[in-house]
Formats: C-alpha cells, sequence, structure tokens
C-alpha cells in the first residue's frame, strides 16, 4: 500500500474550533506532520497526516466530531529546483489530476514531502514509483520524525 490516509475534519468558523480538535489529538499523543485549512464563511475543512491516522479517527469520532479518512499519496520531494516540477511533469505526462496538495517536512529523512489528493492513489502511485519517485505508506510515515 504505497499511499498514507489523510485524516479530515469539519470545524466551524469560530474561535476555538480549531484548538478543540488539536486538542483531543495532543491529549491522545497523536503527532501532527502536516496540515491544510480550507475555509468559508461558517465553516472550515482541516486536512491532517497524522502518525496514527486509525487511532486519531477513532479519538474524534468518539468525540463526536465530522470525520472522514481519506486515502492520498506522499511523495518525497529531493531538496533541488525542479523537483515539483518532476512530478507534475509526471502526472501531467500521465493525465492525472491533482485535486489539491500541501507539503510538510521531516527532520529524521531531511526530505520534503508533498500530499496529493488523486482519483486512484494506488495506481498513480505506480506511476510515480516507475518514474523513480518515492512514494510513502502508512508504515513509513509512522517512522519519520
Amino acid at each position: 500500500m504505497n499511499y498514507v490516509n489523510q485524516i479530515s475534519v469539519f470545524v466551524e468558523n469560530k474561535t476555538g474550533s480549531l484548538s478543540q480538535v488539536t486538542k483531543l489529538l495532543a491529549d491522545a499523543g497523536i503527532d501532527l506532520r502536516a496540515f491544510s485549512i480550507a475555509d468559508t464563511s461558517e465553516f472550515g475543512i482541516l486536512r491532517m497526516i497524522v502518525d496514527c491516522p486509525e487511532t486519531a479517527e477513532e479519538v474524534l469520532k468518539k468525540a463526536k466530531v465530522t470525520v472522514v479518512k481519506t486515502p492520498v499519496l506522499a511523495v518525497r520531494l529531493e531538496d533541488k529546483p525542479g523537483a515539483m516540477n518532476h512530478v507534475m511533469t509526471v502526472l501531467a505526462a500521465n493525465a492525472i489530476s491533482v485535486e489539491y496538495a500541501y507539503a510538510f517536512l521531516s527532520r529524521s529523512s531531511g526530505s520534503a514531502y508533498v500530499v496529493l489528493r488523486v482519483e486512484e492513489p494506488g495506481s498513480v502511485a505506480e506511476v510515480l514509483m516507475e518514474n523513480g519517485l518515492k512514494v510513502l505508506g502508512n508504515e513509513e510515515l509512522k517512522k519519520l520524525q
């Protein structure tokens, strides 16, 4: 399995809503690796990559938080100009669209990773790996610091 599970939650656009979610995760000892927030006037969608997505999902559901687990790709980027362009060129050459993307860094690997939401992440992961790119799975993500 060469994808990671992203946890998405809906949060009201009001003071303290985001801290309620992050407190639940912190109290459960869940490490937040990356996040992105998209908002409207009434609510936001908090998308997160965490070290233990199954536990995060369980903790949030138990607290009556609306949560969705989605498979996404975490692709390692080399630290050099054009690295992101290489990923995008491979996707474009294979007619693969990106719904959204965000990034995170890993101290232990010294690398950056781009999180990609695409249709059929398993097949897209194969295309990326065939083109020399490293795609993380959930177990590899847990090992990152």
